[in-house]
């Protein structure tokens, strides 16, 4: 019987970084078309490839659907050779769709890795989040407060008045009430047309994002994939599982999910060291977008962090326009 592969984060590191890399650009010539389905899936085609040349032996756990919803990428699919450590795989490989058919900020191309059942198996159903960066004590703000009691709690743990919070929230009508009792603390809003991972990391570098906090509810796969983020960058976020009706609560159940109200705080949705690497599609408070310049060259820049050590790279990659499917001349 073969010895178990170690997870060596240090070495996949670089290898998951051209796996968002290239699902970023693939989406390139996509952007400002006003074609959602065709920016996701020329993403998802080009991460599918990277993935399978990773030597892992890769789990998508957090994909793109359920497998008869979604002819790649599914959750349950195995990628990589299988030559390597048992992996979980959490991937979004265009975060903000519709950010890039209408050439909107902060659409990324996302993915982490983790060993073997290190991630929560997040059903598609919605989650209920709240995220603040790092260097608060633990339970500074919580679930169970209304959303002027995290405002409050924030402000004075902060040391600053709640006109000085700003939360980023996702603009949706679900949300109307949430955004008109946070206004009425005199804290800021900013809000957001889609991209939540997004929105959520913004709170991990207040002073380049100005965002001190985000809530609300988005999808509960999204929140494990910020979960990861923050376990890199630091922060705390917390999800609790939403559900509309009795088959959602049944996707929960085939997910292995026991406990419907249970609020997972960050380190349960994501429970060992992971790597995370996010590509910028178009640009935004985090990462630039991808950018071609007038003699044929298109330039990406990749956030790629590891928990284990806390280490960020902001990393620059650049290829000609004519090595890439779609995009060249001819």
């Amino acid at each position: 019987m073969s010895k178990p592969v170690d997870f060596n984060d240090r070495m996949l590191s670089l290898g998951l970084a051209r796996v968002s890399e290239a699902a970023a650009l693939a989406s390139a010539k996509l952007i400002g078309r006003g074609d959602e389905k065709a920016a996701d899936q020329a993403a998802v085609d080009a991460m599918r490839t990277q993935l399978n040349k990773l030597d892992i032996a890769g789990v998508v756990v957090i994909g793109e659907g359920e497998r008869d919803e979604a002819p790649m990428l599914y959750i349950g699919e195995e990628v990589g050779t299988g030559d390597g450590p048992g992996v979980d795989i959490a991937l979004d490989p265009l975060e903000g769709t519709t950010l890039t058919a209408k050439d909107m900020p902060n659409a990324l191309a996302v993915i982490a890795i983790g060993p073997r059942g290190s991630m929560l198996h997040a059903p598609d159903v919605y989650m209920e989040k709240l995220a603040i960066g790092p260097g608060y004590d633990e339970g500074v703000v919580t679930l169970d407060m209304s959303p002027t009691e995290r405002v409050r709690a924030l402000a004075a743990a902060k040391g600053c008045s709640a006109a000085d919070i700003t939360v980023c929230i996702l603009e949706r009508p679900r949300h109307e009430r949430m955004i008109a009792e946070v206004r009425g603390t005199g804290a800021a809003i900013r809000l957001i047309t889609d991209g939540d991972v997004a929105g959520v990391m913004h709170c991990a570098e207040p002073h380049i994002t100005g965002i001190d906090m985000y809530m609300g509810s988005g999808g509960a796969p999204e929140g494990v994939l910020a979960a990861a983020a923050l376990k890199c960058m630091g922060g705390q976020i917390f999800g609790r599982l939403l559900f509309r009706n009795d088959d959602e609560r049944g996707r929960a159940e085939k997910a292995g999910i026991t406990e419907m109200d249970k609020i997972y705080a960050r380190d349960e949705m994501v429970t060992d060291n992971v790597i995370f690497s996010a590509t910028g599609v178009t640009s935004g408070s985090l990462l630039p977008g991808i950018k071609r310049d007038e003699v044929g060259w298109l330039t990406t820049e990749t956030l790629l962090m590891r928990s284990r050590t806390g280490s960020v790279r902001r990393m620059s990659y650049r290829t000609p326009v004519s090595s890439l499917p779609g995009l060249g001349d001819g």
